[in-house]
């Protein structure tokens, strides 16, 4: 295709995204498309870092969502227990697709469930013997690909990236302003 052959200015082949931009650009002149550069790209780097990382969770039997509850639980300290429903909370996930994740974690033996002592009717979620071994080996794999995928960039680039991302990360999370609040540009 032809479009794979061009070069930009400083005579580098562009990426898909950068290939993306110039088509809506010529189709739609009219649109500021600048906003792919980084929105694109990182939706396309997203993707390819899941894959890259649920490729270790799944030589540990792991799907993406039990390595997050094991996780979390191993996080908790010992005795490595939480409730389903902070379990929830601390991965982001429905009550309903936890309960799926832990019956799942049970049925391997990595997990038990009890009543809570304070509440009958309330449950908690434990890490077995088994749970807590394989969750420590797993995230030290983890840890091993995260390093693995943050050596293509420097350390003054990751450290850079984590600002920028986490000031990116906070204002998005931030309270916005209530409607005809004055606008400060900072």
């Amino acid at each position: 295709m032809e479009h794979h052959q061009q070069q930009d200015r400083a005579g580098v082949h562009p990426d898909h995204v950068a290939l993306i931009q110039a088509q809506w650009r010529r189709e739609r002149p009219d649109l500021d498309v600048s906003p792919l550069a980084v929105i694109g790209r990182l939706h396309r780097l997203a993707d390819r870092l899941t894959a890259e990382l649920t490729l270790v969770y799944q030589r540990y039997g792991l799907s993406e969502g039990e390595f997050d509850v094991l996780a979390a639980m191993r996080r908790a300290g010992a005795p490595y227990e939480r409730a389903p429903g902070e379990l929830a909370a601390h991965t982001m996930v429905t009550t309903g697709a936890m309960t799926k994740r832990i019956d799942r974690l049970e049925r391997a033996g990595l997990v038990t469930r009890r009543p809570a002592e304070d509440d009958r009717r309330a449950r908690v979620v434990a890490l077995t013997d088994a749970g807590l071994r394989l969750i420590d080996e797993a995230f030290t794999a983890h840890l091993r690909n995260e390093h693995r995928l943050l050596a293509h960039l420097s350390p003054d680039e990751a450290a850079a990236l984590q600002g920028l991302l986490t000031a990116w990360h906070r204002r998005l999370d931030a309270p916005s302003p209530a409607p005809g609040a004055a606008q400060c540009d900072a």
